[in-house]
């Protein structure tokens, strides 16, 4: 069975905007995005892995949150994703957003211009790699053993990848709000449709699910 690699989940506003400029530690979607807008959606649904209390919708949205870990044995990411340090790493103890329990419990591959030493956090590895999109997929592909690879982002990760042609298939969720600046996935959804099916997927509580697969 082919391995594929999977953008699951992705946010977008309305004009294709997933992450403001200016990321910090104290914004890590960056100036002028507020998650919540983006990623509410999400939040609200009953599977929502960090949810404290019983409840949540049914539905739609909560498939598509249950499908986020479905198969998947490893995820690439870019370093903003990982956190909001530049250059050289001068400070080794920061490990990430999540804490002590990041929520993906597979590897995970970190792009980065700036190695440093793999470290685990519960049952989540984290490799720092300075490679082209093939090499890290390929390494990503081993480490999955069979499984599926999640591509998890930000922005300008799917776009390398994309524009490497190593994406398989895409699910991007597009929310009612337009950012107007920031960093942009598309400008039109059609922008794909030369490498790729799209199913256009309307949702009650107001995204739209964009489904993506190779041709």
């Amino acid at each position: 069975m082919t391995q594929l690699l999977r953008v699951q989940n992705f946010n977008v506003s309305s004009d294709g905007i997933g992450a403001g400029e200016s990321q910090s530690l104290e914004r890590p979607f960056g100036h002028a995005v507020d998650p919540a807008k983006l990623f509410g959606w999400a939040g609200a649904t009953a599977s929502w892995p960090m949810r404290t209390e019983p409840g949540g919708s049914r539905g739609l949205d909560d498939c598509f949150t249950r499908d986020h870990t479905r198969n998947i044995g490893a995820e690439i990411m870019g370093r903003n994703k990982f956190g909001p340090q530049r250059g050289p790493w001068n400070d080794h103890e920061w490990r990430g957003w999540w804490g002590d329990e990041p929520p993906f419990r597979t590897p995970v591959f970190v792009l980065t211009h700036h190695e440093r030493p793999s470290f685990t956090l519960s049952d989540t590895t984290f490799h720092f790699v300075d490679a082209d999109p093939a090499t890290v997929l390929e390494r990503a592909r081993q480490a999955a053993r069979g499984k599926d690879v999640r591509l998890g982002g930000g922005v300008s990760t799917v776009r390398e990848f994309l524009d490497a042609d190593l994406v398989d298939t895409l699910h991007v969720v597009v929310s009612p709000v337009k950012l107007g600046t920031g960093l942009r996935l598309w400008d039109s959804p059609d922008e794909l449709r030369d490498r790729f099916h799209l199913e256009v997927v309307p949702s009650p509580s107001g995204v739209t699910h964009h489904l993506f697969w190779r041709r």
